[in-house]
């Protein structure tokens, strides 16, 4: 049972940001030193990125219904991504995580995380891959039902040529089509997609490997991730 007076000793139960806050330090060379994470949700990433990362952390998102364990780690707050309330050049690193699809102006939002990033700052940018096949099956505290009813819905999306974001549905990018937005506004944009996967099912590298060597991980990947620089 986490300790009432130190909100490091809470516990929560997200495997996957630990390992993203890990390849954002190495890649970094050191954890930075303001991180905004922008579409945060409940605020639970923001929290997981503070205690992993031990840095200071700001959440926003545009409905502010956030955790209240995750705000004693981190400062949430109701935001736009399109509009930011941050001064230019505020931030170390920008984090993004399943975030992009959901705004209605993507292009803005992303030209809004560069403004907000410090030069040389760094961004780690995720988002359904809209090529895979299946999706959520790796969504925690989520009933078998949903997942087998949400991906019927993508299908039926897809068969009815409609798999778009502003259409809808929870499509996400390719990955070529997430590189070419990120392209756009940052210096640097490197796919750190099979790095991920590598690490959160590391018992199954060989596997993993595979897929990624054969190209099979563009369609069975569900999520691709990108890692950059200002």
């Amino acid at each position: 049972m986490a300790s009432a007076g130190n909100p490091q000793d809470i516990i929560f139960n997200d495997p996957k940001t630990p390992i993203l806050a890990d390849i954002l330090r190495e890649r970094q060379g050191a954890a930075p030193m303001r991180l905004l994470v922008v579409g945060c949700g409940s605020g639970v990433e923001a929290a997981v990125l503070a205690q992993r990362l031990g840095t200071v952390v700001t959440g926003i998102d545009i409905v502010p219904n956030f955790d209240n364990r995750a705000g004693l780690l981190a400062d949430l707050r109701e935001g736009d991504a399109m509009q930011m309330e941050f001064n230019d050049e505020s931030f170390d690193f920008v984090y993004s995580f399943h975030a992009l699809e959901h705004i209605t102006d993507y292009r803005t939002a992303l030209r809004e995380m560069h403004r907000v990033l410090k030069p040389k700052g760094g961004y780690l940018i995720g988002t359904p891959n809209r090529s895979r096949l299946l999706g959520y099956l790796g969504s925690t505290n989520t009933p078998l039902a949903d997942k087998v009813r949400w991906n019927m819905a993508d299908w039926k999306a897809r068969l009815g040529g409609e798999f778009h974001n502003e259409l809808g549905a929870h499509a996400g990018y390719t990955r070529d089509e997430l590189q070419a937005e990120l392209d756009r506004v940052f210096t640097l944009t490197e796919s750190i997609t099979s790095e991920y996967y590598l690490r959160l099912y590391g018992t199954r590298r060989l596997l993993v490997s595979s897929l990624c060597h054969t190209g099979l991980s563009r369609w069975l990947f569900p999520a691709i991730y990108f890692y950059g620089i200002r």
